[in-house]
This record gives structure tokens, C-alpha cells and sequence, in this order.
């Protein structure tokens, strides 16, 4: 018989002026209007503005210059009366007498690399140089620049519904990526055939929207850009013996492809499973070995409904296509180019990750839209409407590293997901980072674990971001702090608001739930400009479920989550000997609790792609990373030289050392997860929610009724919400294991410059 228990809570008062962790945001949020409703959804009354670009562009290879010419027509789709516009010119960014270098701060290191004194030097002669500005008659047209925004005055004042259209004639040096850094440039290589990744190269317009009027900030290099939607019509000119990728679709493709392309490009585009090379190995080595062509090609793209243009072009170009399926029945092309160094590494992954990343971005938010995604390498992250630039290299003799492969597909993942965040829901960047950024990592680790069950993503699952929320709290922002503000930026922006989605989708809302918001979020916001508010308002009003306290507590505070049920620490001696310690290894994490997606995963993901498509299997995919390799031999034995025998079962001792040392700690609400384990080790799971902090947010206390005696009490047992302390989770307290060094310091390695691949070879040859 079941019994019943009646309890009490207590409930402390709060004074009139204290702030709860469960008030709502409706004193923060602004109020909703006929352009953004209070539900989060566009409103009857919603607008933005339109621009299309006519664009002639031309590389000088000799010189590393970019010429252009561009027609502007500018739709002022407002309520308001412009007199002028505001356009953004990035490459100011690295003019000499920028002043955006100086709001960072600098230091001389011990050691600096020559590229880092150049940037102090800054004697590169950077920016866009302006050349004309006029009316489509000739007429010249009046214009300041301010820094990286240049201001022009219209010949008259622009009601709604009207359009005008200008011209502007520009050029400016490229910078070189490896030593000017920034978001695009050329790649130098020795032997002169250089690969340039051409973005932020035009004057391009500034957005004019209800919230903040002209978004015109000041670039500063790490918030970036908030453009407008139109149509791009690109000839851009190169060397006859360059490749170019691009945003957009290739107009005049019989006048720049030789007839061999063009049979491979058709055939690619009835192929969906294995990509097509469209331009080989050999081929680029061919067109290298020749030299550089004198003679010149136009290449011609369109695009419809996008917010930018980029484009790259290099004779190094290899190139392959793939189409690929989306959801809702329609194709869109996969497509790379890359340099032979990078060849062991995107021949065999990048084509494949971004078609993957189309299905599953797509599957998350909406159908990919545009008719084109391309991957280049570019030796960097970087992304714009249907083309990213991604890195990727391999070792001379064909090998990588592991971080190397999956550093590889993961970057690709995430910068083509940015076609999704913020290239269609166009969010501002320039004040959010973390609406592209972060919606991007989590869309991204949800794509990771479809690739290859147990993908090691570095962000996503809620212990992931353990150790950021342990920081300092003077060193950390709340996400909502501007792009240009916020510190330990890579955290912020993109690791934080990952994880609490997260938590959203896992445990305070649930899967089906979740996806269901979050699609209508996207859905609601395609080809718009939505802000934080929209987001919020609309998960909520998407679900039914008030997560205003999450909001408060994960993206307007900084406070920790700590959950306690007092310190125990369990050590053990270093082995040392390989085989002694692998076996530690694996036994400890068989003991290791799973976080929820893992645990999901195992049931929800039928099969991952790799286990569809074996071909994408290589030596890292069954790879264990904790099996004693050639080093790890080497340094046991060289450990027992000098070592009595008594030392030698000393430091095979496998018995267990102790340092032994039970309300809301860390300040941040959360639902309450426990496990009761039982004395036949029987698992009863309880979960609470939230709100069971919303009467006092320090202790609370529930009574739970069961049948057996509890054995064990385990509080967040699959690591849901980010609990910075576990030592205070378990009941009895339960011993962590550490480890100490009960014998000399290792030597210096040998071979630590060696990827596991190159090591794996060695280890059967000095296996003692």
C-alpha cells in the first residue's frame, strides 16, 4: 500500500525591491508591436529592406590586387524617409590609419612570430580605395567615410516604396591571410600559384531595420555583419587557368569549363552517393607546372535572395560535386576545391560532411533553400551565403591527426550550417554573435553525432561546458553582453548558448517538444531579421512552456550551477605500465556515466553515416585513442631501469588511496534530476522542475516515498545540467579517483611530433 506523506514548504519573503530568479522577462524584453509580436512571430505590419548588386570584378594576380565596379539599387521597403545610406567598407579594418587596431590590447611575448610584428608594424597599405561614387547618370554623388562606414547622401530623399540606384568604382590590395589575418585574402604559396578567398571585398550596404535603426558599428574584426536580402548578378575576371567557386549559380558555365568539366558537372548532378571529380590531381598539377596563364576568363554567377557574395579562385583547385537530397524532395549541389596539400583529408571528407550538413541543418530548421553549397579550403573558418572557407591539412607522407580529421568535418559542418544561421535567419551579428554562433554549434553537434556515433564534438552536451562556468566571475559575460564585449568570446558566443540549447532539448523540454519550437523559430524567421526577443518568445510560445527563469539564469546571468546532496577524492598510482593502465582506463569508463544525448543516441540514430557509407571509414574511425602506443612502451621501460624490484610491484599497486573531505551552490535554477539505486541495484529516476526553486532558490527539500531502502542517491546521473562539482552529488559520498606520480618524472619524449597514425605503426616493433 502506497503511503502519503504531507509536507510543508517554506516559503522566505522576498522584499518589494529583490529580483527573482522566476520573474518573468517582460521588464526586460521590449514590447510587442504589429512588426514583432509579443508571440515571437513577424508581425502583419513586419518590413526590410531590399538591395540588389551588379558586380564586375577583376584579380591581379601579379600584384594581389581586386579591382570592382559595382551598380546598387537600393528598395526602401520602410515607413521611413532616408536622405541617406549607410554602406560597410571591411577592408578598412586594415588600413594603416584604421582605428580599429587600436582597441585591442598588445604585449611583447618572449617569442613572436614575424607575422605578429607585422600587424604591430601595421605598415600594409590596406582598405578600400574609393576611385568614384556617382548617380547611374555620371552625376557625382557626396559621401564621407567614417573608418570601415562610409555614409553617401542621396540626390533626394527616399519615400517608402522608392528605389535608387548608384554606382561605385573601387580597388584594393589583398591582404595575405597568413600574415594580415582576417576573414578572407590570399594564401601565398612558394611556388606562386596562390589560393585567394575573396569576401568583404565590395562597399556593401548596411541594414536599416526596426530595432536599431542604421546598424551602422563600427567593424572591429570579431562582430560581423548584418546585410540586407537581394539578388547578385558577379562577373568576375581571373587568370584563363583559375577555378572559381561562389555564391550562386555559374551562368556561363560552357565559356569558362572545357567540355571534360562539363560532362563530369552533369554527371555529378545525377549522383548521390559518392562525389564526382570535376577537376582532378593531375590536372592542377598540370595547369602549375605550365605557368601562370596570360591570357583571361569572365566568370558569371547569379543569385537570388541572398544577404552577400564571396568567392574563390586559384589554379591549384582541385574540385568534386555531389547532389544531395533534401527533406522535402528537392536537390542542391555539394561541391569542394582544395589544394593537393589538403587532398588525403577533403577528397575523402568534405564533399560528403557538406552534403550531410545540408540533410540534417535542414532536417533541424527548413529545407535548404539555395541551389549550391560549396566547402573550399582556405586554411580558415570562415563562412558566407552558399560558399565557406574551411581548413584541412595533411601531413607529407599522407597521414593526419585525429584532432586533424575531425577538426576537419566538424568545421565544415559548422560553416556551411551557417547558411542556415545567420545566411537565412539573419540574425544581427554585428550586436549577436551568439544567434549565428551559437545556434550554429548546437545544430552542429546534432549534426556531429548522425556523421559517427561517439564523434567527439567539443560542444553540446551540458558537461561540456563545465569547466567555462567554473571561471572566475569577473572573467565572464552574460551571452546577452554585445559581440565586441563579451569575454572569453569563443565560450560566450558560441559554447554557452550551444549547451543551454541543449539542456533545453534533453531536459527541460524534451526532444519532440524542442524540435518542434525550435523548426518554428526557423520556419517564422526565414529570409528575416529576428532578435533575441523573437527567439525566446517564440520557443515559448512554440511549446507551452514558460522558460523565462532559463532565459534569465543561462543568457542574462553568469551564476554556475551546483546542485549538492561534501567532498570525497579517491586517488590511485600511475601504473605506468601500458597495459596495466588501459585496463584502468577502460574499466573506469565503463563506471563513467553517459550524458542524455549519448544515451538517446544509441536508439534514436538508427544508423550514423558512416555506418551507411563504410567508404568514409578509415583508421581513426575504430581508432582508440587510449591503447598503449610506441611512446607510451618507450617510457614504461625506460621508467624500470634503476627501479628495485620492490619499486617495480610498488608501482604496479592497484590499491585504491582516499582524501576524504552534503541547496542551490552555484545560484543557477535547475530541474532537479536524482536516481535512487536500490539494494539489488534497481534504478528508480525522479526528475523535478525548475520551479521547485521559484519559492526560495537556496534549499529546498522533497520527500520521496519508496518500497525498498535506497542504497545510493545520485544527483544529475546523466550529466543534464552543467553541475560544475560533482563531488557533492552523491549520497553516501562517493570517492573520486585522481591520480598521482609515485616515481621520477618522466623523461622528454621521443617522436611527440608523431599523429597516432605514424605512432601505431611503431608500436608492434618495441612492444616488450
Amino acid at each position: 500500500m502506497q503511503r502519503i506523506f504531507l509536507f510543508t514548504l517554506v516559503c522566505f519573503s522576498l522584499s518589494v525591491h529583490a529580483q527573482s530568479k522566476f520573474d518573468q522577462l517582460e521588464n526586460i524584453l521590449p514590447t510587442g508591436n504589429d512588426i514583432r509580436t509579443s508571440s515571437g512571430a513577424p508581425g502583419h505590419n513586419y518590413w526590410q529592406q531590399k538591395v540588389d548588386y551588379d558586380m564586375q570584378i577583376e584579380i591581379d594576380e601579379e600584384n594581389n590586387k581586386l579591382y570592382g565596379k559595382e551598380t546598387i539599387t537600393y528598395h526602401n521597403q520602410s515607413p521611413d524617409v532616408l536622405s541617406y545610406v549607410w554602406l560597410q567598407l571591411d577592408q578598412n579594418y586594415f588600413s594603416s590609419e584604421s582605428a580599429s587596431k587600436l582597441y585591442n590590447q598588445e604585449k611583447v611575448e618572449e617569442k613572436m612570430s614575424l607575422s605578429s610584428l607585422n600587424r604591430y608594424e601595421n605598415s600594409f597599405d590596406g582598405g578600400h580605395k574609393i576611385t568614384s561614387v556617382k548617380t547611374l547618370e555620371g552625376k557625382d554623388l557626396n559621401y564621407f567615410i567614417n573608418q570601415t562606414m562610409m555614409r553617401i547622401d542621396l540626390p533626394k530623399p527616399l519615400a517608402k516604396g522608392e528605389k535608387v540606384s548608384f554606382k561605385i568604382e573601387w580597388w584594393y590590395n589583398i591582404t595575405n591571410a597568413q600574415t594580415q589575418r582576417g576573414r578572407s585574402g590570399y594564401e601565398k604559396f612558394e611556388d606562386g600559384h596562390n589560393i585567394y578567398c575573396i569576401a568583404q571585398f565590395f562597399p556593401r550596404l548596411c541594414k536599416y531595420y526596426d530595432t536599431y535603426g542604421w546598424q551602422n558599428k563600427q567593424f572591429m574584426g570579431r562582430g560581423e555583419f548584418t546585410l540586407e536580402f537581394g539578388n547578385y548578378n558577379v562577373a568576375i575576371t581571373v587568370p584563363s587557368d583559375h577555378l572559381i567557386a561562389a555564391t550562386g549559380s555559374l551562368v556561363n558555365e560552357a565559356e569558362v569549363l572545357n567540355a571534360q568539366q562539363q560532362e563530369r558537372l552533369k554527371k555529378a548532378r545525377n549522383e548521390f552517393e559518392q562525389p564526382i571529380t570535376i577537376a582532378t590531381l593531375e590536372e592542377a598539377n598540370e595547369r602549375m607546372l605550365a605557368g601562370k596563364s596570360k591570357q583571361k576568363k569572365t566568370w558569371k554567377f547569379s543569385a537570388a535572395n541572398v544577404r552577400d557574395f564571396a568567392f574563390s579562385t586559384s589554379r591549384r583547385h582541385i574540385w568534386d560535386a555531389l547532389n544531395t537530397k533534401l527533406p522535402n524532395g528537392k536537390t542542391a549541389m555539394a561541391m569542394s576545391m582544395w589544394p593537393k596539400e589538403g587532398d588525403c583529408l577533403w577528397s575523402k571528407f568534405s564533399t560528403k560532411a557538406v552534403a550531410h550538413t545540408l540533410k540534417w541543418f535542414s532536417h533541424y530548421t527548413i529545407d535548404y533553400p539555395y541551389p549550391v553549397a560549396w566547402s573550399v579550403d582556405g586554411e580558415m573558418g570562415m563562412e558566407y551565403p552558399m560558399i565557406s572557407f574551411n581548413f584541412g591539412r595533411c601531413e607529407e607522407d599522407g597521414t593526419y591527426a585525429e584532432r586533424t580529421k575531425y577538426g576537419h568535418i566538424g568545421v565544415i559542418i559548422h560553416e556551411v550550417g551557417h547558411n542556415f544561421f545567420p545566411m537565412i535567419i539573419n540574425s544581427d551579428e554585428r550586436q549577436w554573435s551568439w544567434m549565428d554562433e551559437g545556434l550554429t554549434t548546437f545544430v552542429q553537434y546534432l549534426t556531429e553525432q548522425q556523421w559517427e556515433r561517439n564523434f567527439p564534438s567539443g560542444r553540446g552536451p551540458a558537461n561540456k561546458i563545465v569547466d567555462y562556468m567554473k571561471s572566475d566571475p569577473s572573467d565572464l559575460s552574460p551571452i546577452m553582453t554585445n559581440s565586441e564585449s563579451a569575454k572569453q568570446f569563443g565560450s560566450n558566443a558560441y559554447a554557452k548558448p550551444a549547451t543551454a540549447l541543449n539542456i533545453l532539448r534533453e531536459t527541460v523540454m524534451g526532444r519532440e517538444l524542442f524540435d518542434r519550437a525550435f523548426k518554428e523559430y526557423a520556419r517564422r524567421w526565414a529570409f528575416k531579421t529576428p532578435t533575441p526577443a523573437d527567439l525566446f518568445r517564440t520557443l515559448e510560445d512554440a511549446s507551452g512552456v514558460d522558460i523565462d527563469w532559463f532565459w534569465r539564469a543561462w543568457f542574462y546571468g553568469t551564476q554556475p550551477v551546483d546542485q549538492s546532496l561534501a567532498t570525497v577524492k579517491h586517488y590511485q598510482i600511475d601504473p605506468k605500465d601500458p597495459d596495466t593502465k588501459y585496463e584502468l582506463v577502460q574499466n573506469k569508463m565503463k563506471e563513467a556515466p553517459k550524458n542524455i544525448s549519448e544515451i538517446r543516441n544509441l536508439t534514436e540514430i538508427k544508423k550514423t553515416y558512416n555506418e551507411i557509407d563504410t567508404t568514409i571509414n578509415d583508421f581513426y574511425t575504430s581508432y582508440d585513442r587510449n591503447q598503449p602506443d610506441a611512446i607510451s612502451y618507450q617510457e614504461y621501460n625506460k621508467s624500470l631501469k634503476g627501479l628495485t624490484d620492490e619499486e617495480i610491484e610498488m608501482m604496479q599497486n592497484k590499491q585504491h588511496y582516499y582524501e576524504l573531505s552534503f541547496e542551490n551552490v552555484g545560484g543557477n535554477p535547475m530541474p532537479i534530476i536524482v536516481n535512487f539505486v536500490f539494494e539489488n541495484d534497481s534504478i528508480a529516476t525522479h526528475r523535478l522542475p525548475a520551479e521547485i526553486w521559484r519559492y526560495d532558490d537556496t534549499i529546498v527539500t522533497k520527500v520521496f516515498v519508496t518500497e525498498k531502502p535506497i542504497k545510493e542517491i545520485i544527483l544529475d546521473p546523466y550529466l543534464e545540467t552543467a553541475d560544475i562539482d560533482r563531488s557533492n552529488n552523491h549520497y553516501p559520498p562517493k570517492e573520486e579517483t585522481l591520480r598521482f606520480e609515485a616515481f621520477k618524472q618522466r623523461q622528454n619524449r621521443q617522436g611527440g611530433n608523431e599523429n597516432p597514425m605514424q605512432r601505431a605503426r611503431k608500436a608492434k616493433e618495441i612492444r616488450p
